[in-house]
């Protein structure tokens, strides 16, 4: 029976000393912590801090492919190898808006993909797009943007939340019927890419969308007279805020602005274009990408997306923004399993909870995935 043991673990945003995982059937049994060193068995796996497994909801590419330009099988190895190589197993790999053909291909890799590989942390993917605002579009292609009607409508209905879990939306794009509508497939809705007004959002909000995607970034702005999504997040207790932390996407003030606002609903995400930083310049139709930094930008000068890993942005949200980091570390396990509705699946250390786990070192580094599934 393989034995994991941690000077520190961490979950439910508590610190764990000398704690001893005991595994089952690729599931924890027990969990111990303030266990006596000297009687831990020699075979036991040692680390120095343990997490459970981190998910990151939005991440478009692996070190190679790009799932939006090539919706396949080989995209989705790239981008589970990838994510898990920096630390983080779980995983919704992100098409962006783009035509009916090439959003069913994707459905249709994804559905597959996980049927052939049930441990690769493939747990879907999210749809962002194509229901968005050509005003709040960032780098997405207008020529795609459509409302939510017709073949598309019809393939997520059949989907559903089996294979799409996330879907990034324009509220104020869709009527009340048709939202209804997409939330009696099984999928979670998010509000971006959006111009909406607040009345607006705090009205999709009222009506069940719980989400928002990359808090700041392409959505209607936060003033002083027209509170716009900005706003209605902040004001909406119940939704939840994921963030891009490179410092680029959002300034690391607006986010300890946005910490304060939103508590335990902030989590973080990677919207990583590639991860890894190797890819130097990306071409799909007329969406192109080149890396500066730590992220990637367009021809146009807009963001097309991150480059930092999911790891990575809970470094800086340790050291940039100043959250604590047992708070952090549920940003990318608890929270995030929340927002997909798996929190009795995924996103803690406790029984029957799955043995795949994120460890790192006491100086935030080495970020590794531990996998004791069968």
């Amino acid at each position: 029976m393989p034995l994991i043991f941690a000077k520190q673990a961490f979950t439910d945003g508590n610190t764990l000393k000398n704690c001893l995982i005991e595994v089952e059937g690729g599931r924890i049994r027990t969990l111990s912590p303030s266990v006596d060193i000297q009687t831990i068995p020699d075979a036991t796996i040692r680390v120095d801090c343990l997490a459970p497994g981190f998910i990151d909801i939005q991440v478009n590419g692996g070190k190679q492919f790009h799932f939006t330009h090539t919706p396949r099988r080989e995209a989705l190895i790239d981008i589970a190898k990838a994510s898990r190589d920096s630390g983080t197993p779980f995983m919704l790999p992100t098409c962006v808006t783009s035509s009916p053909e090439n959003i069913g291909n994707a459905i249709e890799a994804t559905r597959a993909f996980m049927k052939e590989f049930p441990h690769s942390g493939v747990l879907g993917m999210h749809l962002e797009g194509p229901f968005i605002s050509p005003q709040k579009r960032g780098a997405h292609l207008e020529k795609y943007i459509i409302r939510p009607e017709g073949k598309l409508m019809d393939l997520l209905e059949e989907d559903g939340g089996q294979v799409v879990k996330l879907l990034t939306l324009a509220p104020e794009r869709l009527t009340a019927d048709q939202l209804a509508r997409l939330q009696g497939f099984g999928i979670v809705l998010s509000a971006g890419h959006s111009n909406a007004t607040y009345k607006e959002a705090m009205e999709a909000f009222n009506q069940g969308v719980n989400v928002c995607t990359h808090l700041y970034n392409a959505m209607s702005p936060l003033g002083h007279r027209n509170p716009g999504l900005v706003g209605a997040v902040f004001d909406a207790e119940q939704v939840y805020a994921p963030i891009i932390l490179d410092g680029l996407h959002c300034d690391f003030a607006a986010a300890r602005i946005a910490y304060r606002q939103k508590g335990r609903k902030l989590l973080l995400i990677s919207d990583a274009l590639f991860l890894g930083r190797k890819k130097n310049s990306f071409l799909w139709e007329e969406f192109d990408a080149k890396l500066v930094g730590n992220t990637y930008v367009n021809s146009e000068g807009n963001l097309a997306g991150g480059a930092l890993s999911l790891a990575e942005t809970l470094v800086n949200a340790v050291e940039k923004v100043g959250i604590p980091l047992g708070e952090a570390i549920d940003m990318v396990t608890r929270r995030p399993a929340e927002v997909l509705r798996m929190e009795n699946r995924l996103g803690r250390l406790a029984p029957n909870y799955p043995a795949v786990f994120t460890t790192f070192d006491e100086k935030l580094k080495n970020f590794k995935t531990v996998s004791l599934e069968n």
